[in-house]
């Protein structure tokens, strides 16, 4: 057991790792990091499955398979990837169990080329849910205008959801306001609503990235001085709209019904900037009642040299609120910014998926048995 990974799990975040393979599954690796790494949650994307299946040979066989039945492309794709999330919710069902369905959560994107669709998303979420059939899955939906009516009809419907590509405050609000609408609907419908859970991934590390380029752009001390605040800011401040909504008088009523609140997902948490600390992202956005879902190396590196202090979050609001100030105050336009995010984010899924089905056709086309 490492130190800093169960500190962090004590002060309240849920650790989840931002990576799946067959691999991962098969090897026993998944179960181990569940042993002995706290984490008790996976998330996948596009980019994680076209990296997973055009590596190695572990989907030869299912491969094989869907070739010599002629699939199209896209069925082979979601026979892979739901068998995966199913094999991954199976091995983190005792996690499940012992948190209420809290945890022990496996995550599964809606085709991303759907991003701008709300009646298709809403069809491939019900889809996926009946694909996978565990009670564990979250469906991811991307937060984009589209993608908001849609969370609130997915939950509505019962179905749990990761609501993914959140960068702004105002989106975030949007997001929060979609699932009590989806819980309110369920409640209605006589559904069970405390079996309906939700967390949404707010991305952190791309923020910094953009605005750092921008200040450095800038060059002046006063720029150069506010590099790698904008992140932390911005998430510490969705934490405090957290607070404010899940302590309001339309939650209360929720919350009699048994209602779950939906956890704020720290993601993007990969440092991408050498000059800061690999753990930033973990260790300076340590609030209860959080996920915070890393790719291997960042698990890793919190469990080596991670500084958990307690909460990192509370209490930093007006700071925060300051920092950002200033970076506006200099031209730099955290609209533009968040817009531009959430346009690149829904963009480079949809490379990776495309990507992912040409390796998947490929795939099919060297596997595919030779007419006798």
């Amino acid at each position: 057991m490492t130190d800093a990974l169960k500190r962090l799990s004590d002060e309240g975040v849920a650790i989840w790792l931002d990576d799946l393979s067959r691999q991962r599954i098969t090897s026993g690796n998944l179960a181990e990091l569940i042993d002995q790494q706290h984490v008790v949650g996976v998330t996948t994307n596009p980019s994680i499955f076209q990296k997973a299946i055009s590596e190695g040979h572990g989907y030869d066989q299912q491969l094989a398979d869907l070739a010599a039945r002629k699939v199209t492309v896209d069925e082979a794709i979601r026979m892979i990837t739901t068998a995966d999330v199913r094999d991954a919710a199976d091995i983190l069902r005792p996690v499940y169990d012992s948190t209420d369905g809290q945890d022990g959560r496996v995550s599964i994107e809606v085709d991303p080329r759907l991003a701008h669709n709300t009646t298709a998303t809403i069809a491939e979420a019900k889809q996926l849910a009946w694909l996978v059939d565990r009670p564990n899955t979250l469906i991811k939906i991307p937060a984009t205008k589209a993608g908001l009516p849609a969370i609130t009809e997915v939950i509505g419907l019962g179905i749990s959801v990761n609501v993914t590509l959140i960068f702004s405050l105002e989106r975030y609000r949007a997001v929060m306001d979609a699932y009590l609408a989806g819980l309110e609907k369920a409640k209605e419908r006589g559904l069970d609503i405390s079996l309906i859970h939700s967390v949404a991934s707010f991305f952190v590390s791309r923020v910094d990235s953009e605005i750092d380029k921008r200040l450095t752009a800038l060059g002046t001390d006063e720029a150069l001085a506010l590099k790698g605040k904008a992140a932390l800011a911005n998430a510490r401040l969705a934490y405090e709209a957290y607070e404010e909504v899940f302590s309001s008088e339309r939650w209360a009523a929720l919350d009699k019904a048994q209602a779950n609140k939906q956890r704020p997902l720290w993601a993007s948490t990969g440092v991408k900037d050498p000059a800061y600390k690999d753990t930033l992202y973990v260790v300076d956005l340590v609030a209860p009642g959080t996920v915070n879902t890393m790719p291997e190396a960042t698990l890793e590196a919190t469990a080596d040299h991670g500084e958990v202090t307690g909460d990192t979050v509370r209490g930093t609001y007006e700071q925060s609120r300051t920092e950002l100030a200033a970076i506006e105050a200099l031209g730099v336009s955290y609209d533009d910014v968040v817009q531009l995010l959430e346009d690149e984010g829904v963009d480079k899924f949809e490379a990776s998926w495309n990507d992912l089905l040409k390796s998947t056709e490929a795939e099919l086309q060297r596997l595919a048995p030779s007419e006798a």
